[in-house]
């Protein structure tokens, strides 16, 4: 999986520099992190604890074409609308959230042996990303790179490849028994793929944001953005029980990710 990681990382840049070498677009890199709220099959659906308490941090290194500029000859691109309101990112990230049940079933008050299944079941989810978003900038991006303190918003879509490694545990004694386990989350005997799992996998996901630029010098830009990642698969958090029975946990995995950037112009 690393090996396809790493493959497809080398395509997606090697497509840049193509695209740079036929046409002369110039190049910006940058870091991002931030904190991450992943929405799960952890906890209470709409519960306030939930959304605020499966928390995790995010990092990653971003590389954009700048369609606007000519890095080769110091100049402008032939002015065409999406020259000065379209940029093309592509991303390397990684992600990692601790998982616990929150909301109602979990309450002090509630002393059945399913609730201290639920207060004793814990996990863990990290994922590496790759893929590519295409930002719109509705105002001027010559007009931003060209004023100092000056503001550039966005909105992008894209999707991304990504790689999960997923664990759950309880502290209650290894997971999969009647003892230790709450009941929608035990594998059933004729083996369909529901319950809980420790195993990694891959999964396609749909990205998008909002987000703005902020001009420090004329080739270093500060970034604020915020991002809604949805996976096509339950299986991200390493749990997924039958959506047939428990309609509250039928959708798929995603997360929302606030992150802060710093982005240098490569001349």
């Amino acid at each position: 999986m690393v090996k396809q990681t790493i493959l497809t990382l080398l395509i997606l840049f090697g497509f840049s520099n193509n695209i740079n070498a036929q046409f002369g677009f110039s190049h910006e890199v940058g870091i991002i992190a931030g904190p991450i709220a992943f929405q799960s099959d952890y906890g209470e659906r709409h519960d306030l604890n939930t959304n605020s308490g499966n928390t995790g941090l995010g990092i990653g290194i971003i590389h954009y074409l700048n369609f606007s500029y000519k890095a080769e000859c110091n100049c402008y691109t032939p002015e065409t609308y999406f020259n000065d309101h379209f940029k093309l990112r592509s991303e390397l990230s990684y992600n990692k959230t601790e998982l616990k049940h929150f909301g109602e079933w979990v309450e002090p008050n509630k002393t059945s042996l399913g609730a201290d299944q639920l207060r004793a079941m814990k996990g863990t989810t990290a994922v590496s990303n790759i893929g590519m978003q295409l930002e719109y900038f509705p105002l001027s991006i010559r007009d931003f790179t060209s004023r100092i303190g000056s503001l550039g918003p966005f909105i992008s879509l894209g999707g991304q490849f990504s790689y999960y490694n997923a664990e759950a545990y309880s502290t209650m004694g290894p997971l999969g028994t009647p003892l230790t386990t709450f009941p929608k989350y035990l594998t059933p005997t004729d083996g369909r793929s529901y319950g809980f799992s420790t195993e990694g996998g891959s999964v396609w996901s749909v990205v998008s944001s909002v987000g703005t630029r902020y001009k420090l010098t004329p080739l270093r830009d500060l970034m604020i953005d915020l991002r809604f990642q949805y996976f096509f698969s339950n299986w991200v958090d390493g749990l997924n029980p039958n959506p047939a029975l428990y309609k509250e946990n039928k959708a798929n995995d995603w997360l929302v990710w606030l992150n802060v950037g710093y982005i240098y112009y490569l001349q």
